[in-house]
């Protein structure tokens, strides 16, 4: 997967949440405001 440039609109995707609902991009179209963090693997390089 190629690198998202900071400011560049984010690429559609769908995760996990912890009680093992779904969560997509698309479920927060028309917010003003998103924050998306990403946090690696445990005890992976980086």
């Amino acid at each position: 997967m190629a690198a998202v440039s900071e400011g560049a609109q984010a690429p559609a995707f769908e995760g996990r949440t912890s009680t093992g609902g779904s969560l997509s991009l698309e479920d927060f179209r028309g917010s003003r405001h998103l924050v998306l963090f990403f946090y690696m693997k445990d005890y992976t390089p980086g």
